[in-house]
């Protein structure tokens, strides 16, 4: 982070802006929307900044900047044409530790404005450090369109019942879990609507409805996807965000994780080859354990957790102790790494069916049904593949899969790592030993992986 976003306090406070032309007027107006002080020194003003000083609004010195001038203010906002000015203004805000912004200036700037998504008492401010102003313009017109209008609304309603809310739960996880079913549901629709007795009506309802008793806890087995965030479900956002604990594999991207709430628990219990980390008979106990304690368990798994994931085993435990979860599908790795390279797994001309496979090794071998995967016409995906490729693609052609069939590696599919190592079941061992690709991979084999170079978008 270039800079630490902050909200600054501002009612009552003397604030200093220097110019008085549109862009100072600009400034202006959001220091007093702030309920700033404001005092402008500038030898003539706009006629917003003029009828603003007529009536009173604002205090107007009319002469140039002079040294000492910022002393008695708690911030300063510079916006005038005048470079040394600026530089003087600058230097001294800095000298007396003052905040002060020099309009299209941040080398000149202790602070910076964002863009701001009022929603008062609900607001939002976008930055980019100032790189690419018309980047955040468009992310602040995307968020002023999916927000409703009336959310501050919404907030002035949570704020007039929160002591209440707080007085009538003992801890703050049944606090938490109340106000996301006040405005995630029917209590605010009501408030979007301006229909504010009936929002509080059925809020008054909703508090005397719940106890303050001990929450039951629940596991969400949730799929991650294949690495891209964008490629999360929004019902899984949705859960993320709600979440206690996260229990996490070690497929689930970096990006996956950094969407969930920010104060939730994380647990890692990745396995990989040779390296169990934490066995699964452990975290079924982990996940039975933390339930029992009344928390809501995300069992976040990369791609989807019924594909090869063990998140059967993981829930016939949670059957077996009457612990309550639900099931969130993923895209699978198959699915996003083959879309993301190019690769149909079905096509008219081409694979009429597709069969999924791990390649795990175990005792230094692949167990699999070579004569069904050798069957012409058919796409073969192989999970866990990479250290059994070589064995792998020496049984196919043993039972006669041609040994030009084309085959595809693809390593760390849909992330910004994403690699496609295209070759032939007789070559394809010798190729990934040349190039080292680094896992996780996946192997697709069949004649569809020839349409790669054609239908390729990502590149």
């Amino acid at each position: 982070m270039d800079y630490l976003p902050l909200f600054h306090k501002l009612a009552g406070k003397k604030c200093l802006a220097i110019g008085g032309g549109a862009v100072a007027t600009r400034k202006v107006r959001l220091l007093m929307s702030a309920q700033a002080d404001v005092t402008v020194i500038a030898p003539s003003l706009s006629d917003e900044l003029s009828m603003l000083a007529k009536n009173g609004k604002l205090k107007h010195i009319k002469r140039t900047f002079k040294a000492g001038d910022s002393r008695a203010f708690s911030l300063v906002v510079c916006a005038t044409d005048t470079a040394e000015i600026n530089a003087r203004v600058s230097t001294e805000a800095h000298q007396y530790n003052i905040p002060v912004n020099v309009v299209d200036q941040p080398h000149l700037c202790s602070f910076i404005f964002p863009a701001i998504v009022d929603r008062s008492p609900i607001t939002i401010g976008i930055s980019s450090a100032g790189v690419s102003p018309v980047l955040v313009r468009l992310m602040r017109a995307k968020l002023e369109a999916l927000l409703p209008q009336n959310l501050g609304n919404l907030a002035a309603l949570a704020a007039k019942f929160r002591q209440q809310v707080k007085n009538h739960f003992s801890n703050t996880k049944q606090r938490r879990i109340f106000w996301e079913k006040v405005f995630d549901g029917p209590i605010a629709d009501l408030s979007y609507q301006g229909k504010h007795d009936l929002a509080q009506q059925a809020l008054e309802n909703l508090l005397v409805q719940q106890t303050d008793s001990a929450t039951k806890g629940k596991v969400y087995l949730v799929g991650g996807g294949p690495g891209d965030p964008e490629l999360l479900t929004l019902k899984a956002l949705r859960i993320l965000q709600q979440a206690d604990i996260i229990v996490y594999d070690r497929l689930v991207s970096e990006g996956v994780l950094n969407l969930a709430r920010r104060d939730a628990e994380r647990i890692y219990v990745g396995k990989q080859r040779s390296d169990h980390s934490v066995p699964q008979n452990r975290i079924n106990t982990l996940l039975i354990n933390l339930a029992n304690d009344g928390k809501r368990v995300v069992r976040l798994k990369g791609g989807d957790p019924f594909m090869f994931g063990r998140g059967g085993e993981e829930i016939e435990t949670l059957v077996d102790e009457g612990i309550a979860f639900e099931v969130v599908p993923g895209i699978t790795a198959a699915l996003g790494c083959a879309s993301y390279s190019g690769i149909p797994l079905t096509h008219r001309d081409h694979a009429q069916s597709c069969t999924f496979v791990t390649g795990h090794l175990k005792d230094n071998t692949v167990n699999l049904d070579w004569d069904q995967l050798a069957k012409p016409n058919q796409t073969i995906v192989i999970y866990m593949g990479l250290i059994g490729l070589r064995q792998i693609s020496e049984k196919l052609i043993e039972r006669k899969l041609p040994s030009n069939t084309p085959v595809a590696l693809i390593q760390k599919g849909t992330t910004a790592e994403h690699r496609v190592i295209i070759s032939d079941l007789q070559n394809i061992a010798d190729e990934v030993d040349k190039l080292k690709p680094k896992p996780p991979t996946l192997i697709i084999i069949g004649s569809v992986v020839s349409l790669h170079d054609r239908l390729n978008w990502i590149d």
